[in-house]
């Protein structure tokens, strides 16, 4: 059983004994949210795709804006907790008031180790691996570093992104505390354990060690029956569930603006999640607003508030079986009848009208071929450094990857990083120029 005063913990990852005898009046959760939001993995996320082509004339949501909306929702998801959990566990109130601080860095946090181009990014590392002519380096890497490559995953890479210690940088990554870090891992086991088809684990064989230090000193338990796999850090269903609310509501709200969807239809699914006291409160409420656009803010804002108790109040009744590991759905798969109703049509209508919408497809499609042909080259050239064109690319590769390692399998997981940090504009730009589409100007 896992208890709080354990999980939340003020150790930082690289400087686990050092105390700092400085000043300050933020709290160390509130250090962490300080480091990442002003670090520049963070701020390159705004050339990130989330769902839709980067803007034109119609702003909508990237990586960036998307990380901070998730953040302000776990920020309340945490609050409501927290007050509750510190009635229920007065002698540990002060630590438990911590949480809404963890899960608001863990948010802003979550996404910071995508690749370019959406999900057609990731998808794209793993298959060209799987299935493109990555294939054949298969008898170079065990049968653990392989999997590490075929299912290239997001999560991990932002647990690597966090905590790796790069070639020159300082140890621990970027130094965070041990709850905030163990916060993102929505799947806390290794690659090889993925689930058949999906691309879901939480950490590459390079990080394992660093993960597993991280969870023996929090006390998380491993899985009854599945000692592969550790259970999750407890705060991580409240960043997954502030994620699972943004990312459904605000592509609705940005298909609108796109006018793939019809305001007249969110606003339809939107009223769904409100009882028929509130139906009537709210359609009054709107009788009087003529803008669209702010019809549907208001709306959206009404169902997070929904959707945040109800997630809330889900985690505070589940909490036993949260501390012992047991609890395997997540906070939404939990929410009421009619809220879950509601959620479902949602996520219906996104699947069949938003991810397949053309633009959507136009953007994986091209996003798949940028970073297939980006692959292709880079690591033909970190298995064959010796030519001229491959000193030509590597060259031109940031320090910090380890892409000139002795050892074959750091050589492309800094392969892997370092296309992994580009933006969509980068990424473009590169493949142009090897493609010899665009020629830089002198």
């Amino acid at each position: 059983m896992m208890n709080w005063r354990q999980l939340i913990t003020t150790k930082r990852l690289g400087l686990e004994q050092y105390h700092s005898e400085h000043a300050d009046v933020r709290s160390q959760f509130e250090r962490d949210y300080d480091r990442l939001i002003f670090s520049a993995p963070f701020r390159r996320l705004q050339n990130k795709t989330q769902v839709f082509p980067l803007p034109g004339s119609i702003f909508v949501h990237n990586r960036l804006t998307h990380s901070l909306e998730v953040s302000t929702v776990g920020r309340s998801l945490g609050s409501i907790v927290a007050h509750s959990l510190a009635k229920h566990y007065p002698q540990d109130a002060d630590k438990l008031m911590e949480i809404p601080s963890i899960v608001q860095a863990a948010c802003l946090a979550h996404d910071m180790g995508n690749p370019p181009f959406g999900h057609s990014g990731e998808t794209a590392i793993g298959t060209y691996f799987s299935e493109g002519k990555g294939k054949e380096l298969r008898p170079f890497f065990t049968s653990d570093q392989w999997a590490d490559f075929t299912h290239f995953e997001g999560n991990a890479n932002a647990f690597r992104l966090l905590a790796h210690r790069y070639v020159g940088r300082r140890e621990g990554g970027f130094v965070l505390t041990y709850s905030t870090l163990a916060s993102i891992i929505k799947y806390p086991y290794e690659s090889k354990y993925s689930p058949k088809g999906k691309q879901k684990f939480g950490f590459f064989q390079q990080d394992k060690s660093l993960y597993e230090r991280i969870a023996a000193d929090m006390g998380i338990v491993r899985q009854v029956g599945r000692p592969e796999v550790y259970a999750r850090h407890p705060l991580v269903y409240l960043v997954e569930a502030a994620d699972d609310i943004c990312y459904e509501l605000m592509d609705l709200e940005d298909a609108c603006k796109l006018h793939i969807v019809s305001v007249d239809k969110a606003i339809e699914l939107y009223m769904a999640f409100l009882d028929d006291q509130n139906k009537v409160k709210k359609q009054e409420h709107l009788s009087r607003v003529e803008d669209p656009n702010e019809k549907l803010a208001y709306l959206r804002s009404v169902v997070i508030g929904i959707l945040v108790d109800a997630c809330a109040e889900a985690f505070i009744e589940h909490e036993p079986q949260i501390l012992a590991g047991e609890l395997q759905p997540s906070l939404i798969d939990m929410l009421p009848e009619r809220l879950m109703h509601a959620y479902q049509q949602c996520a219906s209508l996104s699947k069949k009208e938003i991810y397949r919408s053309k633009m959507v497809l136009d953007i994986e499609l091209s996003g798949y071929k940028v970073i297939s042909v980006l692959l292709e080259h880079y690591i033909e050239a970190a298995f064959h450094p010796e030519t001229v064109y491959s000193q030509q690319l590597i060259n031109r590769v940031p320090s910090q990857y380890d892409v000139r390692s002795e050892d074959l399998y750091s050589r492309v997981m800094g392969i892997l990083d370092f296309l992994s940090g580009m933006t969509d504009v980068y990424a473009l730009d590169l493949y142009r120029m090897i493609q010899g589409i665009e020629i830089p100007k002198l």
